[in-house]
Parts: C-alpha cells; structure tokens; sequence
C-alpha cells in the first residue's frame, strides 16, 4: 500500500467509508473539485489509473475543502507536483526538454491550466512512464501540505495471508520505530531493543536492552539524528533481505554482530488484544488500551467493572503507550467516564471558528483516581484522550511527550480513478485552545525508558504511577 504521510490508525476507518464517484469532463474545475470532495458512501470500486483529470480533482478538492485550503498558496502544490515529476524522469533516465517548470502568477485557475499544459507536453514524449509520473506527482502534491492527516491511498494491497496471532519481522521491537525516524522530536539515541517477539532474535541471543549502534553498516543516528538505517528493523513484506546488526549490551560491554532473517513469528495472544486488564497491587486497575477502535471505551469501562467486582480499587492505571489512535468519539467517550459537563478538544476553521467536542454525560462516572502512561507512540484521538486529562485536570500523565500527530480528523474523498485522498477540515486544539500538532503533550511526570531497564525487564513508568495512586 503507497500511503503519503497518514495516520495509520485512521486509514481503515477511511477506507470503511470510501465511495465511487465519477470522474469529471477535462476542463470543469469547480465541478471536479465538488465531484471530488462529496462525502463518500460506501467502498472503493476498481482502481483505475492515475490521470491529470485526477491530480486536477485532488488539487482543487484540496484547495476548496482542505483547513487551511482558503489561505493555501496553490503554487507550492503545482512546484512540489513539478518536482517530483522531474526527478522521476532523471531516475528513469528519461530528461526531457519539454519538462520545464511554467510561471506560475497565483491565480489557482490559471496557473493551473499552465501546470496542466506542460505536465502533458511532457508526458506526452514518454507514453510509457505516463501513469508512473501522474502517481509521483500527485504523491508530491499531497506531501506538500505538510500535514500528518493528509493521504492519499492507492495501489492498495491485500497484507500477506498470515495465520490469525502472528507478526511478521526480525523478531524485536525498539524504541524507536519506522514511521518515527525522521522526526527529532521523538527518535532519540541510543537505539536499543525494547522486546524480543520472536524466534529469530531469540535464537540470535538478542536480548531486552542490547544497544543497536549499527544497522546494516549504518549507523542509526548521526549528530544525534535518526538515519533511515532504522526502517530496516521493521520489515513488511517476505521478500526482505536478512538485517545485519551491530549490538552492545551494555552489563558485559560486549559487542558482537547479528544476522537476522525475517520471517513469521507467533505473537503472544496480550500484544493482539485492543483491551487488556489485570489488577495491580490488589487494588489498581490497569487497562492497556492499544486503540480507540470502536467500542473500545465501553471495553474498557467493562474491564474495570469486572476487576472492581468484590473489591474496593485505589485507582485505574491506562496505558496508552503505543496507542495510534482512532475514533475521536471513543476519545471523548473515555474522558467523559472521569468528568462530565467539560470541553474536551475544539475543531476550528483557519479563521478561527470553532466547535466543540463535549463530554458525553450520559457516561457513568467511575469516581477513581487517573494515572495515564503516554509516549511518543501515543498519537492522533490517543493525544485527544491525554491533553483532556492533563487540561480538565482529571488525572495525571506519566512516562515522555505524546507524537504530536493530531492536526484534525481526516475527512475522506474518493477520486474518480477510485483511489482515497482524505485531510482535515479543521485543525485540532486541546480544552486549552492550545495547538498539540507537531508539539505532542507533555508529561505530568517525564519517566523514559533506558536500556538498562528494558534489560533487567522494569517499566520505571508503570512504578512511578503507582507509587503516585497509592499516595
């Protein structure tokens, strides 16, 4: 699946709601944009290919629909779409005279009739790369806006035919992982292994806390930053390559080199689970809530209800540390089981206007303290959930910063070739009116992990909460 900087919890709820729609005549660009951006129905037919009928759609979709599409200076889209063409007839060896860039005056319709005419006068010479440059340009276009709910989907492919319960990979898991390496805010040195899954890291001797300092040859970090040597961990598909590692375990100081395979591992039946609770020193109730799929705020107060039963609790302790996110109604759903009568996130306009999320009071309220585990893992309607807490002051945030990928709810559009294009038509702000987009929310206590717990198997974080409930 070719995704261009989406939630990925977010994708299957998008793609629930995708309807056809057909393409419009060449030339009516007010018609494509509305045709575009109506509200999808039910699933996507056939994909058929990509056009400049349909990056003409997806351009003034985003122009007339997209939360800052009013303000949008429509030239940097065109530019990024140019680029991007450009640079795919370089690697294809395939430069041509014909592919210059026109002038661009800041009029949308006009300089998009100019981009259109020398975007076929181009293609035109290389019939047999058409539908490769329609793709890449359109990729481009949407990456332009910069924004972590904006996608487009396509080429969209059915996942290996794994058996139910198992992962696909080397076998680990790490502090940081694919989509986070190329973002400072999050990825932080040393690289180190969090879990080890499954066999082929197992077999390798790999353990909890060995430090990774080289990848394939690469180092993981340079001056600091994550290098894309890290996505090597992560592997999607079987016909990747084995992952050569370089690893330091830091209690013997010694280094040794690691060859791993990747390949299908059984996942223990906890990873799988949405919800998961169990009781904490007799009187906490914890839940590990890995996403606000729907209907998960009832599970959770359902988990509750059953630890609760027979006993008095101290306190619920939600772990939300890996938690992509989902339904922001689920989000509000949860907070509303804590306080009633408040806002929990506003939905605004580029001007300024904005609705309210509000608690849903017809929620039982469970009268028990809150202690909240968050990371950088934590994103989307997961950061809905833990700015309400932090804001409306109905619990308290434990363990590092959440993602900081919330810029609004993506609304879905299918384009006539049947692919998705979706973005926010509003951009999120927390009860505070404060933005968390590419800032994430702070924790009310700053308790990372190191490799030195992650070897000797302590959640410092998961401590630290406890203690606080039992206060």
């Amino acid at each position: 699946m070719t995704i261009v900087r989406t939630a990925a919890a977010g994708l299957a709820l998008l793609l629930a709601a995708a309807c056809t729609a057909p393409t419009p005549p060449r030339g009516q660009a007010s018609a494509a944009a509305s045709t575009a951006c109506a509200q999808p129905q039910g699933p996507p037919g056939p994909e058929t290919p990509t056009t400049i009928d349909v990056i003409e759609q997806a351009y003034f979709c985003i122009l007339d629909t997209y939360y800052s599409g009013a303000t949008l200076d429509a030239r940097s889209l065109l530019s990024a779409g140019f680029v991007a063409l450009t640079q795919e007839l370089n690697r294809n060896g395939r430069d041509l005279p014909e592919a210059t860039m026109p002038a661009l005056t800041g009029d949308r319709k006009t300089d998009w009739a100019a981009f259109e005419a020398a975007y076929r006068k181009t293609t035109d010479q290389v019939p047999d790369l058409r539908d490769k440059l329609a793709v890449v340009t359109l990729e481009a276009i949407v990456a332009a806006l910069d924004d972590d709910h904006a996608s487009w989907a396509h080429d969209i492919e059915r996942p290996p035919d794994y058996y139910d319960g198992d992962g696909y990979g080397l076998g680990l898991q790490a502090n940081v992982n694919g989509p986070q390496v190329n973002d400072p805010r999050v990825a932080l040195p040393p690289l180190f292994v969090t879990t080890v899954e499954g066999s082929s890291a197992r077999a390798a001797g790999v353990r909890a806390g060995d430090i990774i300092e080289s990848i394939n040859g690469s180092a993981p970090f340079i001056d600091g930053r994550a290098t894309p040597a890290i996505a090597a961990l992560y592997p999607r598909y079987p016909e990747a390559r084995p992952v050569r590692l370089r690893l330091l375990r830091q209690s013997t100081g010694r280094r040794r080199s690691v060859t791993l395979k990747p390949g299908l591992y059984q996942r223990d039946l906890a990873a799988l689970q949405v919800v998961a609770s169990k009781l904490l020193d007799d009187d906490i109730a914890y839940v590990r809530l890995r996403g606000f799929a729907p209907d998960s705020a009832d599970r959770v107060f359902k988990a509750i209800s059953r630890l609760r039963t027979g006993r008095t609790l101290a306190g619920v302790l939600l772990d939300l540390r890996g938690n992509g996110g989902g339904s922001p109604t689920e989000a509000t759903r949860l907070v509303s089981a804590f306080v009633h009568g408040k806002v929990t996130a506003y939905q605004c306009t580029v001007d300024n206007r904005c609705a309210t999320a509000r608690t849903d009071d017809t929620v039982e309220l469970l009268h028990l303290p809150l202690m909240v585990l968050t990371d950088r893992g934590c994103a989307s309607a997961c950061e809905h959930f833990s700015s309400a807490v932090k804001d409306l002051r109905i619990g308290q945030l434990v363990g590092t910063r959440t993602a900081g990928v919330i810029s609004g709810p993506a609304q879905p559009h299918l384009l006539g070739n049947n692919t998705l294009l979706a973005f926010p038509t509003r951009h999120h702000l927390g009860p505070d009116r404060e933005v968390i987009d590419r800032i994430g929310v702070p924790p009310d206590h700053y308790v990372p992990l190191t490799p030195k717990d992650a070897a000797a198997g302590r959640d410092p974080a998961l401590a630290k909460a406890l203690t606080m409930l039992h206060k």
